[in-house]
Formats: C-alpha cells, sequence, structure tokens
C-alpha cells in the first residue's frame, strides 16, 4: 500500500518548494551562511508600506479560511498538528518556529495575528504571549546573561517593577532605576555589565512621555539594546521600531484588544531579535492560547477607529476637568499645561485615552469620587472601550512606598482614568454630578 501524500499547509508562502534557507544546504542555525526572512508568514505575505494604518488593522495577517470560504481566521483549537518530512527536515536545520508541530510552538491563530502585529509596528516578526508580563519577563531575560546589569525608568508599571526588583537578583543580576527624563542619570547609571535600557513610551499614572531618540542615542553610544513598553501609546501613536528601538512589548489586554475580554501580550521586532526571545516563551511556557489569539486579532481590526474616539473623549474631558474648582491638577498631552506637550505634538499622531488627575481632599476624597461616577467603572487595567476609573496608590502603583510615590510625583487624591469611548458629553454629565455629590 503506498504511503500517503501528506499535504504541507505550513509552509510560508515565500518557501513553498524549497527550504526556508534558500537554496543552501545549511545544518546548523549557527551557520554564517543561513538566512533570516520575516515572519513567520500565513502563504505569501504581502507588503503593507503603501497602505494606511486602519487598512493594515483590517487586513495584514488575517487568513480566509479556502476550505470552506468562511472571511476571516479560524480559530485552529488544535494542541498538535500532523509531521511528514518536512517538518523533521525543519529540527534538523534549525527553523522549527516556521513550521506547525505543537500550539506552544506556534499554531495558525498565533501567526495571524503575529503578522498583523508586525505590520502595524512596521516590524519583521512578532511574538504574543499569555499575558503582557510573560511577554516582558521573556524579553528581558532573552537579552541579557547571568550578571548582566539593566537601566530602567524609576516610574514603570508596578508588575515589571516588581520583576526587575524581586526576580532578577535571584538569577545574579542588578538593575538601576532613573528619571526617564533625566538622561544624564540614565548615563550615569549605565556600568560595564550594562545589557539593555529598559523604558516606557508614557509613564503610568503621570503620562510623562518619553524622548525615544535622546533614549536610542544612548543606546548606540553604549551598544546597549533598547526595550520600550508601548502599551499606553500603540503602534498608531508612533512606530518605536522606526525611530531605533530594538524590541517594542505591549500588554495586548489594554488597547490592542480594547474590549477588556483578554489577557495576552506580545514581542515586536527584527527577525533575529525575536527569534532570540522564541525559546524563553517555549521554556516558560507564556503561549497564547488559539482562542485568545482569535479575540486578539479581531480587536486589533478596529484599533484605529478605537483610538480616534478614545482620543476625542479623552481630549473633552480633561479640558473639562481642568476647568473645574475642585481639580488640582490635570495630567493629559493633548493639554497645552502637560509638560511634555510639545514633545507629544512632535511624536505622537494619537494622545490616547489615559487623563490622570488630582482633586482637593487627597485620596479620602477621590474614593469618595469613585463610588459617586455611575458611568466609569472601578477597575483596573485600562485601553477598554468603557471608562476605567482608580486610584494609583491602591491599584497600578501599590506595590511603591508612600514615599516612591512622592518622588514620582503621585499625591495623594491622584485619580486615573482610562476613558473609553463613550459620548463625551455623557461622561461630562456623569463627573459633574459625581463631583456636586461630594463637594
Amino acid at each position: 500500500m503506498d504511503k500517503p501524500v501528506q499535504k504541507d499547509n505550513n509552509i510560508r508562502g515565500d518557501e513553498k518548494g524549497k527550504s526556508s534557507l534558500d537554496e543552501t544546504k545549511v545544518n546548523w542555525v549557527s551557520d554564517l551562511k543561513r538566512s533570516r526572512q520575516a515572519g513567520p508568514f500565513h502563504g505569501t505575505s504581502k507588503s503593507w508600506t503603501e497602505k494606511s494604518f486602519s487598512t493594515i488593522a483590517v487586513h495584514a495577517g488575517t487568513k480566509d479560511d479556502m476550505a470552506t470560504g468562511v472571511v476571516g481566521t479560524p480559530i485552529y483549537q488544535g494542541s498538535t498538528f500532523l509531521l511528514g518530512e518536512d517538518q523533521y527536515k525543519s529540527f534538523e536545520e534549525g527553523h522549527a518556529r516556521d513550521r506547525f508541530i505543537y500550539s506552544r510552538y506556534g499554531n495558525p491563530s498565533q501567526w495571524a495575528v503575529q503578522e498583523k502585529l508586525a505590520a502595524l509596528e512596521g516590524a519583521e516578526s512578532a511574538l504574543v504571549f499569555s499575558s503582557g508580563m510573560a511577554a516582558i519577563s521573556s524579553t528581558i531575560l532573552a537579552m541579557v546573561d547571568r550578571g548582566a546589569h539593566i537601566v530602567a525608568s524609576d516610574e514603570l508599571y508596578g508588575g515589571t517593577y516588581n520583576f526587575l526588583n524581586g526576580e532578577l537578583s535571584s538569577l545574579g543580576m542588578s538593575v538601576s532605576y532613573a528619571s526617564p527624563r533625566d538622561f544624564d542619570a540614565i548615563e550615569a547609571a549605565i556600568k560595564p555589565e550594562t545589557q539593555i535600557l529598559y523604558f516606557e513610551s508614557s509613564t503610568n499614572p503621570l503620562l510623562k512621555i518619553v524622548d525615544i531618540e535622546k533614549l536610542v542615542s544612548i543606546a548606540k553610544k553604549y551598544k546597549l539594546r533598547l526595550i520600550l513598553d508601548a502599551t499606553f501609546t500603540t503602534p498608531l501613536g508612533y512606530r518605536a521600531l522606526d525611530l531605533g528601538v530594538d524590541v517594542v512589548v505591549h500588554s495586548a489586554s489594554k488597547y490592542l484588544n480594547g474590549h477588556s475580554d483578554l489577557i495576552a501580550g506580545a514581542a515586536i521586532g527584527s527577525r533575529k531579535v525575536i527569534d532570540m526571545i522564541w525559546p524563553r516563551m517555549l521554556n516558560f511556557g507564556g503561549s497564547l492560547d488559539p482562542h485568545a489569539c482569535f479575540l486578539l486579532e479581531r480587536g486589533l481590526k478596529t484599533l484605529a477607529l478605537r483610538m480616534a474616539a478614545h482620543e476625542k473623549a479623552a481630549t473633552a474631558l480633561a479640558i473639562w476637568l481642568e476647568k473645574h474648582p475642585s481639580v488640582v491638577n490635570v495630567f493629559y498631552p493633548g493639554l497645552e499645561s502637560h509638560p511634555d506637550h510639545k514633545l507629544a505634538k512632535s511624536l505622537l499622531n494619537n494622545m490616547g485615552g489615559m487623563v490622570t488627575f488630582e482633586i482637593k481632599g487627597g485620596d479620602e476624597a477621590a474614593l469618595k469620587l469613585l463610588n459617586a461616577v455611575t458611568l466609569a467603572k472601578q477597575a483596573t487595567s485600562l485601553g477598554g472601550v468603557e471608562t476605567l476609573i482608580s486610584l494609583p496608590y491602591n491599584t497600578s502603583q501599590s506595590g511603591y512606598t508612600s514615599k516612591m510615590r512622592e518622588k514620582m510625583g503621585i499625591n495623594s487624591g491622584c485619580v486615573r482614568l482610562s476613558v473609553g469611548v463613550e459620548d463625551p458629553d455623557d461622561l461630562i454629565r456623569d463627573f459633574e454630578m459625581a463631583f456636586s455629590k461630594i463637594s
């Protein structure tokens, strides 16, 4: 009986009919003749350089199912795939990432959303993870060796700070923290064993905008890799890789997905760098489930529309809050009063939906405000279609001491808003009612 021929449906379109290593037979991944191609991609990857952001968000990576004719990427809810000669060869030749073998290694649902993310960031490759922290921890550990030193922002997301401060010392690594605005301090913190700079595109919760070009110049001067968490600004705000950043990470649970129904993360960059991160994802087990990939890809399709609505509502609410007698300060990069307004205007294509403000009466008054509003939901996280309200001191920055928060500028009465896509007039009326209740 003849052996059945196995149809290989997971070879990238630019590789069909030949090895992924071009015409050269290469047996080892370290062979200098080995080429790196962008991807991995479904079928033939299109060039998106001439397309607008909203068009890329809808179409890049999405795989229509030819067997059924269904429009959109199906959910490939499977754990393992049929093996054949090509799959076995991929292990031998060092390109198993380009074949479907096991869903922890890669899955058609993952490839679809990864290609979309890469296209949105103007990158060669991307990986999706089971959480933003899985993306952050895997990326950092892929970029450092034992004994390494890291220079990081002193105004990090609490989860990232906990990882750097609590985990790396046990692995024989150290971290120094510097203000994202003090570039002399950043340079002064660099040591001979420093290997990476780690910063966020916009600080949480005061929304200080980081001057990426200055960070890139420092990284190049000292031959360091620069990792940037761009969760708050998104690829629509700006493409950090085009400015010289080595790896962009996102908590995809936030704006990228946009519906508060998913935990996911992403790391995006050159194929060479992302290939370094991929084994960490395998070893740490942080791959993203196919159904979650479906949700993320669906959410990304409306990213441009949602970000425009977030910006519109946040701008209107920030302007109103700035005039309210109970409000001490408002932090929104779209306001001329924001210290980084000029930098934000020159750098960002979208100011986002995050608004932070301080109210008279301190944390006690802020807690009353949280209980008085009816549209904004008391919840952590951000970037969803609904407006969320929280106090940094007991949520996102609760891992810091009160003195550390004061040093950052997070004062008593600080309120953080993730403004959704509701009608801004409705949000303003709701806050007007809430302030009248607590005054």
